[in-house]
């Protein structure tokens, strides 16, 4: 059988890590699947740059429908990333017969539906194992390792960014701006970090975790968003004097036949696995009803891990070829036992309470009463050293309370004349 013939979009960091695997693992990759892998086609905006693998200049072009149109090349790897052109490219790539490998969480947590029914229309696979957890082999391991388990919960850690700058507040007691200032120095932050500080990459991948897992593929503004950038290292030091780590943590949870998806800054015990990953890791947590609980750790970023998920994709897809096997996409089924997503005001949790207050008898009496109308109950209670002027915080830790209720109690005891800054909270997760 002749070789299978791929095209590449995107010769940045990733592709160029591609590139390197495809030319350095050529012989072993062949020896395993009996076919020949043979990269055909390379566009990028910019071919005159240098990278890290060296490569034919007749290969190079810079019009992406050079490699979408031409019939000699089975399988398309687009790693330009963001919606646009990546959507369109892909699309028509579809419609020219070809199979797509991508990496791009935004654009198929947007656009997902689209490009699944286009991909079953011309009887095309979309293979995506790169746009979660890079190297991490947890849309395999989901898809296939686990198919006749019902899954129950999700909890990951999706973003490395975010770990990082938790990372440092927690161990080196940097502030959030020292922190971000150092992820970016060192390379694991963009110039503009927002889709990783306030939660929005998280929830890119929440959403195609709960596509494999549930079989819904939901809108992100039908999720609850919360990034880390109102954390503070006084957060960070009294959640773990009381024996928490702080985490962006990404929630996917089935409670009877509704669906809690939220991502935010979470309490998690120190004896938990999730709560000991550090720096730009990654993990994802999952429940099922046959395996109980399993643990997917691994880089979540960087060149080569995620090059790897890339390429293994394209082992699959070639195999598949070979076989003379479609499967159009995946075969994704829907979870019946799933209806509604849960409007994040009617979740129950524990909370984690912080207010600045002024040192006065009453204080602590009068926040109590607003909570205790609310139907908030206290657990534990905690008066921290003074500050300037007579201000000290109070920490509390409550039992399990209505997030709408909370608000609304925050709210109130916020109008006090003795609170002296918008109370803080910060959900914790039991696990």
């Amino acid at each position: 059988m002749k070789g299978i013939n791929v095209g590449l979009l995107g010769f940045g960091t990733v592709g160029s890590g591609v590139v390197k695997i495809l030319k350095e693992k050529q012989t072993l990759l062949q020896d395993k699947i009996g076919t020949k892998i043979v990269l055909k086609k390379i566009c990028d905006k910019n071919i005159e740059l240098k990278r890290i693998v060296k490569i034919d200049k007749d290969m190079l072009t810079t019009d992406p429908y050079e490699v979408i149109t031409d019939p000699q090349i089975d399988i398309l790897i687009e790693l330009i990333g963001g919606i646009n052109p990546a959507k369109e490219y892909i699309m028509e790539a579809l419609k020219n017969g070809k199979h797509i490998v991508t990496a791009n969480k935004a654009l198929l947590a947007q656009e997902g539906k689209e490009i699944f029914a286009t991909a079953k229309k011309h009887q095309r696979c979309v293979y995506f194992e790169a746009s979660v957890g890079a190297g991490i082999p947890i849309i395999k391991s989901i898809r296939e390792g686990l198919i006749a388990n019902r899954f129950l919960n999700i909890h990951g850690i999706l973003n490395g960014t975010s770990n990082f700058i938790l990372t440092r507040m927690s161990e080196d007691n940097f502030s959030f701006r020292e922190a971000l200032k150092e992820a970016k120095k060192q390379g694991y932050a963009e110039a503009d970090p927002r889709l990783d500080i306030e939660g929005i990459d998280s929830a890119h991948k929440l959403i195609i975790l709960a596509y494999l897992c549930y079989g819904k593929l939901f809108d992100i503004n039908d999720i609850y968003v919360e990034g880390i950038s109102r954390i503070s290292s006084a957060d960070i030091i009294y959640a773990k004097d009381m024996g928490f780590n702080i985490k962006l943590l990404a929630i996917a949870k089935k409670i009877k036949n509704e669906l809690e998806m939220r991502i935010h800054p979470t309490l998690i015990p120190y004896n938990h696995l999730l709560s000991s990953v550090r720096g730009i890791f990654n993990a994802i947590y999952i429940s099922a009803d046959l395996v109980d609980d399993l643990l997917f750790y691994g880089p979540g970023a960087g060149q080569m891990s995620a090059a790897s998920a890339v390429v293994a994709d394209l082992v699959d897809l070639t195999r598949h070829i070979k076989a003379g096997i479609f499967s159009p996409v995946m075969e994704i089924i829907e979870d019946r036992m799933v209806g509604r997503l849960k409007n994040i005001e009617d979740i129950e949790s524990r909370y984690y309470i912080r207010f600045l207050a002024i040192d006065k008898p009453g204080v602590l009496a009068k926040i109590a009463g607003i909570l205790g109308k609310y139907q908030i109950s206290i657990a534990s209670v905690t008066q921290k050293e003074r500050k300037k002027q007579k201000i000290v915080p109070i920490v509390m830790i409550t039992h399990e309370a209505k997030e709408k209720n909370l608000k609304e109690a925050l709210f109130r005891v916020g109008q006090l004349n003795v609170i002296k800054d918008k109370p803080v909270a910060i959900r914790i997760e039991e696990l």
